[in-house]
């Protein structure tokens, strides 16, 4: 690679890692009016035209906060903690293409941080790391909410781990490759693989809510009865560094939904729309391409970030037999099954064999309602 390629990596790599700082920043300004929206009242307003500058009011203000450190807490590793949460959530952006390559003096750069052949598994590796983040400042605080929070948390997370990555084995399977840049590419125009794999798509994003610990998967810090979880006994920039963590790991698992099932930067059309830039514009119009192709991909993570919260703020929180059971018996299985359905119709070219499940699921949901024993109806007194 030569000083002019390492040149302009480096800059889409600081880019990358800017936007998704800028995007987890006001990810909290989203969210605060997201709720106040559902609940009918305005929200953040007061800080700067429509309260854009809310994020960086309460950056200040948890940046000049006290910075307390328990008397009885391990501290070096109190401290750790938030910075392993933080870390392990910045570095899975490193293998998703935003975009498709940039020309700059007839060389093609890929809007990638690295492209390794093995993205999902790196993915699924640092993802795995975030747990020892929640886990360590759990333990070094030396309070008995913030253990069961973090072991709450580690249990969450290894659990749903398992049917995460059972659920993207279909994908795996029909693409013939690990690489993220790869299985975004065979999904080229129209060709998501949403259409093939609905079952997979479900689990996946169900696992996701569990894995950033969002509504209603978060019970490693839920109030009523651990008061707040792994993360009790924190405050100033380290809490800063752990409610950080959770808007880049929603910002994250959104780029890899938007990446595995809704094509990533492909859209229908965009055939068409870089043949005509190209052809009048040259250079010009393939990197003006190139960008409406990211354009597209970051409205697809915009809208399932939006669903994250709207999630958040519609359905009550599960209890955490619940919690297990919808894990290891129902998704766990369910996955397995879409695993095997999947190989059979890649072995009988069946493409949309997964939708068998999905068919056989909602009779057996119909059937169940409609055996479901119905209330009596009193008569109304007049």
């Amino acid at each position: 690679m030569d000083l002019t390629a390492l040149i302009i990596k480096t800059i889409i790599i600081l880019v990358i890692f800017g936007v998704t700082l800028v995007i987890a920043m006001y990810s909290t300004y989203a969210e605060r009016k997201v709720a106040a929206f559902l609940q009918d009242r305005l929200g953040p307003n007061r800080a700067g035209p429509f309260g854009l500058l809310q994020p960086l009011a309460d950056a200040g203000k948890m940046f000049f906060k006290e910075d307390f450190i328990p008397a009885q807490a391990s501290k070096w590793l109190f401290i750790l903690g938030p910075c392993l949460a933080i870390l392990t959530a910045l570095m899975t952006s490193a293998v998703i293409p935003f975009g498709e390559s940039v020309k700059f003096d007839n060389m093609l750069i890929p809007l990638q941080g690295i492209e390794v052949n093995i993205g999902i598994l790196y993915v699924f590796g640092v993802v795995s790391l975030g747990v020892y983040g929640i886990m360590v400042g759990g333990w070094a605080s030396n309070n008995k909410f913030s253990l069961l929070g973090a072991i709450r948390a580690a249990s969450q997370n290894i659990s749903y781990e398992i049917a995460l990555g059972l659920s993207i084995i279909a994908i795996l399977m029909m693409t013939g490759s690990l690489s993220v840049s790869k299985i975004v590419q065979d999904q080229h125009g129209f060709a998501w693989n949403l259409f093939n794999q609905p079952l997979g798509f479900i689990i996946f994003l169900t696992c996701a809510f569990a894995e950033c610990n969002r509504t209603p998967f978060d019970l490693p810090e839920c109030e009523n009865e651990l008061i707040g979880g792994y993360h009790t006994e924190y405050s100033s920039m380290k809490l800063g560094f752990y409610l950080f963590a959770e808007y880049i790991n929603m910002f994250i698992s959104s780029a890899i939904i938007s990446s595995l099932y809704f094509g990533g930067y492909n859209y229908p059309g965009m055939d068409w729309v870089r043949e005509n830039l190209t052809a009048s514009l040259g250079t010009t119009g393939h990197n003006l391409a190139t960008a409406i192709g990211s354009a597209v991909f970051f409205g697809k993570i915009f809208f399932f970030i939006f669903f994250f919260m709207w999630v958040r703020w519609t359905i009550p929180r599960f209890r955490y037999d619940q919690l297990m059971n919808l894990g290891w018996k129902s998704l766990i299985p369910l996955a397995i099954l879409n695993i095997v359905v999947t190989g059979f119709g890649l072995l009988y070219e069946v493409k949309y064999a997964s939708w068998i499940i999905v068919a056989v699921m909602v009779v057996l949901a119909v059937a169940s309602q409609a055996r479901a024993p119905k209330g009596a109806v009193s008569a109304q007194k007049v």
